[in-house]
């Protein structure tokens, strides 16, 4: 009789997919099968096998590459028979109003004014069953399954990652409180240091006064013992004078001068505070925003920042990048400068990024809450078959931009977006992704387009990091990508023309930017229809670069080619 191993289990499977020899198990020995045969209705080890060859020299034993012919496996087989409610129970008929298996019992307990219950014996008379396609139906609905489980394991990194920023926000909040306290505090030390001064000053003055007198007196005093009896009159007529005018000084002085009432200190607390902050609920609440992707933004009103540093004409700001701070980092390709502004968009830093090869400063993006990666490749070339490209990393340290490392890739760099690990990085053809830590190992190659130099500009990636989205400006077009490089969707819109700066809020809303045809425009989540024109020439945009939402002041950054100013849209 032919016999089963102990489960060897599958992923997510607990049936069992192995068999044992059953001329070893009669020996009470535990052998994986390597064959089957239906003469013998056995299975065999690759040993055992050998002797049953000998003795039956008509069978034709079944190894595992033809597995097909084995029998199924016991437990496989109950698997399949028993009831998913009444484990003990097989399941003998088919419920057509519920399309349910049934045991008896469930066909008594659950099915009994069905109209249609009829045995499974008698089913599977009339009714044919298509295993392969059930089996393509299987692996759909598997990878559907996965897809959706990715996305909810992505979905709980966004929220880990906005609770890890709401908690820094909230320590930030409690700096704050406590450089509030401490400035009042300072200010109570430094108002009772000067009440000390302006009290201990006049009684200082009195001692002084008292201690010079004394001194004075008391050599008058010796003086006047030294000629008592030498009759030394004019002397002694010189002292009397001198003691008598030191005494009518201190009496004079301790008249006008000497308070005898003692004073103190005290210091009055401002119990309001402590009763304000005693009745608040909490530093602030904590809300679930419900991020809407494809909710359109409304920009208002318009406003301008310089952004060149002294001795430039113009600048390119060809990438934006705002940090938890406020502050803004920019990478200007005219100057080939990086920027740091300030929360009111003034230039508070810059260091060049050229040398004698490469001074283009491309893209930027965020690794940590200090350090940022910049993309530097040689001016003007795009693709393949150019010089290749680095990726220099500066760190932001008291409002001032330090070089850090530099990492050195053999392809063009155009873009770079930093998501959990991964690098992601556009050459000018391709998408390429990397893992990041000290060194950058390739991971794969997720898109490439060589039917032109400037397929694969820029690159953005979704908050939850299932959608990649990447721009083909020579093709006016926006691709959309799953995390495995396939297209997803595409983009175009005969009113968008050399599309070159692309964005992804952390709402996930997707913006865009033409630069010939001075426009900016939202696309909705998915990467395949236009939601709304956002800004047009007629609200001053000329030659859009780049775009950027600013989380912190809730607007919209553009930055220019050959521009002085960038334009901040505050939004609705």
């Amino acid at each position: 009789m032919a016999t089963f191993s102990q489960p060897t289990i599958e992923k997510g499977s607990d049936m069992v997919q192995d068999f044992l020899c059953s001329t070893c198990e009669d020996k009470k020995l535990v052998e994986s099968a390597d064959y089957y045969c239906e003469s013998c209705v056995k299975f065999f080890c690759s040993k055992c096998i050998y002797m049953h060859g000998q003795l039956f020299t008509q069978h034709s034993p079944h190894g595992r590459g033809d597995m097909k012919k084995w029998p199924v496996a016991k437990k496989m087989e109950d698997f399949l028979l028993k009831c998913d409610v009444h484990k003990e129970e097989n399941n003998e008929m088919f419920c057509k109003d519920h399309s349910q298996l049934c045991c008896n019992k469930c066909a008594i307990l659950n099915h009994r004014t069905c109209k249609t219950v009829i045995l499974l014996s008698d089913l599977v008379k009339n009714t044919s069953t298509d295993l392969k396609q059930v089996s393509v139906t299987i692996q759909t609905t598997l990878a559907k399954l996965k897809g959706l489980q990715e996305n909810q394991e992505d979905s709980i990194q966004y929220l880990l990652s906005s609770y890890d920023e709401q908690l820094q926000k909230i320590q930030e909040n409690r700096k704050k409180i406590i450089a509030a306290l401490n400035k009042l505090e300072q200010k109570a030390m430094q108002e009772l240091k000067d009440t000390l001064t302006k009290l201990q000053a006049p009684l200082d003055r009195d001692i002084n006064k008292c201690s010079t007198l004394q001194d004075e007196l008391k050599q008058l005093g010796e003086a006047i013992h030294n000629i008592g009896d030498k009759n030394k009159q004019e002397l002694s007529l010189i002292a009397s004078i001198k003691c008598m005018d030191k005494i009518q000084q201190f009496e004079k002085y301790q008249k006008e001068n000497f308070v005898e009432v003692k004073s103190l200190i005290s210091f009055q607390p401002n119990n309001e505070i402590v009763e304000y902050l005693s009745k608040l609920s909490g530093l602030g609440m904590t809300l679930t925003v419900m991020q809407n992707p494809d909710k359109v933004i409304r920009m208002d009103r318009k406003s301008k920042y310089d952004v060149c540093t002294e001795g430039e004409l113009k600048c390119s700001i060809r990438d934006i990048c705002v940090l938890s701070s406020g502050q803004v980092l920019v990478t200007d390709t005219s100057n080939s400068k990086v920027k740091l502004l300030s929360q009111t968009y003034q230039v508070v830093s810059h260091c060049s990024v050229s040398d004698s090869h490469l001074n283009w400063p491309m893209g930027i993006c965020q690794i940590t809450p200090s350090e940022f990666g910049i993309a530097v490749g040689p001016r003007g070339t795009h693709g393949d078959g150019f010089p290749p490209s680095k990726i220099l990393f500066i760190k932001v340290n008291n409002s001032q931009l330090v070089k850090d490392r530099i990492l050195t890739f053999q392809h063009y760099c155009t873009s770079i977006v930093y998501k959990k690990g991964d690098l992601f990085v556009t050459s000018g053809t391709a998408l390429f992704k990397y893992k990041l830590s000290d060194t950058c190992t390739l991971v794969s190659k997720l898109h490439e387009d060589k039917s032109d130099k400037w397929t694969v500009s820029r690159c953005a990636v979704s908050p939850t990091g299932d959608k990649l989205y990447i721009t083909s400006p020579h093709q006016h077009k926006l691709l959309t990508l799953a995390k495995d490089g396939s297209i997803l969707a595409t983009f175009m819109d005969p009113a968008l023309k050399l599309m070159v700066g692309l964005h992804v809020t952390p709402a996930g809303q997707v913006l865009v930017c033409g630069k010939l045809s001075k426009n900016i425009i939202q696309v909705d989540s998915k990467g395949s229809m236009k939601l709304a024109t956002l800004a047009t020439q007629r609200d001053g945009v000329e030659c859009p670069y780049s775009v950027c939402y600013n989380r912190i002041t809730d607007s919209i950054i553009v930055g220019q080619w050959d521009h002085k100013k960038i334009l901040v849209y505050k939004v609705k």
